[in-house]
């Protein structure tokens, strides 16, 4: 633990709150100062059940938690529709923002988010762990010697419970109205995003393939999104509340692929891997390959996420030491997500027709 380590509030008690507390305490130079929910039975339940130390302030209102001096960053696992009010909030408070993905129900609120953040030169992060694990950096430097990028195919899925599809806020549209596209969607985006480096698609273009519950929430769909004619690139994505549960991400190129099979949360927490695989060709009377995929393990010190929270509190110690203006990678990232879930909404709107980017 540092000396003088950034102090977080966790805005909501919901169910991720209970990771990312664990988080807060497992990153070395931060620590979890406040909790704070809708109401103080909440909040002390949250404490009581997760065991925070004695010392964690809380409060029974959001409200509270803004107004406490000591906070330096707040993590905010709120319902979508609740972002954009409490985020400019969080911004105008002075306060550091994690906030959990989606971040908005569109990008004209994320905008409003956004600006609050530059206008208070506080720095803002969204909740995507995996792009934190080393795991993530290894592949990055793989792909640098694969040659041209041709396709690239993201899905996250899962299969729900029965009280999932009743009670769940991520089916319920007054809530989180963006269903399996905003929760699951989110991670397929941004790794098809982060794969390219980030260069937005020419044409994003839903398939007809889209299920929703009775209240018009989605509950699975497929998307692709293309490139123009010189990049000639192509991306899909699937994501479903209905599926058996995958994490995979594959990447063909010109001169190798790599595929992980558990991109989101790997399946253990200190080690990840991934399969490679560099000039592959078969051999004569095609009856064989002439290599044979390479296994290669990553080993993670901390958890994903607690490596999340060392990232935004390393930045968080910058600004405050050296004044200088927070990082604009993780805003920039997180508003072309964004723009690319609002591409495939406004297709599957359209009655599956090309959005233009």
């Amino acid at each position: 633990m540092v000396e003088n380590p950034i102090r977080f509030g966790v805005m909501g008690c919901a169910e991720i709150a209970r990771k990312l507390a664990r988080a807060i305490d497992f990153a070395p130079n931060a620590v979890l100062y406040a909790i704070a929910s809708r109401s103080i039975e909440k909040a002390r339940n949250f404490a009581a059940t997760n065991g925070l130390h004695e010392a964690v302030k809380i409060y029974g209102s959001y409200d509270e938690l803004l107004d406490d001096p000591c906070v330096d960053a707040v993590y905010m696992p709120l319902p979508t529709r609740l972002h954009v009010h409490w985020a400019v909030l969080v911004a105008r408070k002075k306060k550091h923002l994690l906030l959990e993905k989606p971040t908005a129900l569109d990008v004209a609120e994320l905008d409003r988010i956004l600006q609050a953040c530059e206008l208070n030169g506080v720095q803002f992060m969204d909740g995507s762990m995996w792009l934190h694990h080393p795991r993530t950096t290894k592949m990055k430097e793989l792909l640098s010697n694969f040659g041209q990028l041709n396709f690239i195919h993201s899905q996250s899925t899962t299969s729900a419970t029965p009280e999932f599809f009743q009670s769940n806020i991520r089916v319920q549209p007054d809530l989180d109205a963006l269903g399996a596209l905003g929760d699951l969607a989110w991670y397929c985006i941004g790794a098809i995003l982060w794969a390219k480096d980030y260069q937005l698609p020419t044409a994003v273009t839903a398939l007809p393939d889209v299920i929703r519950n009775s209240a018009g929430v989605i509950l699975s769909c497929t998307a692709s999104l293309q490139w123009d004619q010189l990049d000639r690139a192509v991306g899909t994505m699937h994501c479903s509340f209905l599926s058996h549960t995958s994490m995979d991400l594959a990447i063909s190129a010109s001169k190798g692929s790599l595929h992980v099979k558990d991109f989101i949360i790997p399946y253990q927490e200190h080690s990840a891997s991934l399969d490679f695989t560099l000039g592959a060709k078969f051999v004569n009377l095609h009856i064989g390959w002439n290599v044979q995929p390479e296994e290669l393990h990553v080993a993670s010190q901390l958890p994903q996420e607690a490596l999340m929270v060392q990232e935004l509190a390393r930045l968080v110690e910058g600004i405050r030491k050296s004044k200088s203006r927070p990082d604009v990678k993780w805003p920039e990232t997180s508003r072309k997500t964004q723009l690319v879930l609002d591409a495939v909404k406004k297709s599957i709107d359209l009655g599956y027709r090309p959005v233009n980017l």
